[in-house]
C-alpha cells in the first residue's frame, strides 16, 4: 500500500502549480515537489538554503541546494532577551547575492528561486516574500523547511520529526558542502 500511496501523493504535489502547493500558502512548495522540480529543471531553478551557516553545521544540509545564502544571520554580540537567543539581523547583501547566483547560472530575476530554512516560517516564507517585493516574481519557499515542525505532545514532544525535507526521505547529510555553504573566507 505504501509503495502505491507514495507515488500518488508525489504526483498530486507535482500536479499543483508552484504557487498552490499548500492550501493556506500561495508561494510555498512542498519538499517533495521541490526535489522533483530541481531534478527535472536544475538549470532553470535556483535553490538556496537561507539558514545561518552555523545552524547548517549542527542541523544538516542537502547537497540538492545550489548555495547557502543566509537571509537572517546571527549577531553573536547582541542578546534578544524576549526570544532568549542571539539577535538575528537581515543579511544586507541578500538580494545582491541571490542576483549574483542567478547570473552565474545564466538566469535572471524571472527564474524560479526556491528558499529553504529550518521550518519554513521565520526565514523561508519571509525570504521568498522579500525577494518578490524586490523584483524576483517567481520566488517561492519550501513548506516546513529543512527540519520541519516539532511534535506538540507525547514522548517526542519538541522533536522536529513530523515533516520537512529531512523527514520526507529526501537526500541530506550531517556535513555541509564547503563549496556551497556561505563563507566569508573567500
Amino acid at each position: 500500500m505504501k509503495k502505491l500511496l507514495t507515488p500518488l501523493l508525489l504526483s498530486a504535489a507535482l500536479a499543483l502549480p508552484l504557487g498552490t502547493a499548500h492550501a493556506n500558502d500561495d508561494i510555498g512548495i512542498t519538499p517533495e515537489a521541490t526535489y522533483e522540480l530541481v531534478q527535472e529543471k536544475r538549470d532553470e531553478v535556483l535553490f538556496i538554503d537561507v539558514r545561518d551557516p552555523v545552524e547548517i553545521m549542527f542541523i544538516g544540509f542537502t547537497d540538492e541546494v545550489d548555495l547557502n545564502i543566509p537571509y537572517l544571520m546571527v549577531d553573536r554580540s547582541q542578546w534578544d532577551a524576549q526570544k532568549n537567543r542571539f539577535r538575528l539581523y537581515q543579511n544586507p547583501d541578500f538580494t545582491a547575492q541571490v542576483e549574483q547566483a542567478l547570473m552565474e547560472r545564466g538566469l535572471d530575476r524571472n527564474a524560479t528561486v526556491i528558499t529553504m530554512c529550518r521550518s519554513g516560517s521565520e526565514r523561508g516564507l519571509p525570504s521568498a516574500e522579500f525577494l518578490r517585493e524586490n523584483g524576483f516574481p517567481n520566488a517561492t519557499y519550501v513548506i516546513n523547511g529543512f527540519q520541519g515542525d516539532s511534535i506538540k505532545a507525547g514522548d517526542k514532544a519538541g522533536f522536529r520529526i513530523q515533516n520537512g525535507w529531512q523527514n520526507s526521505g529526501l537526500p541530506w547529510g550531517s556535513k555541509p558542502n564547503p563549496d556551497k555553504i556561505y563563507r566569508i573566507d573567500r
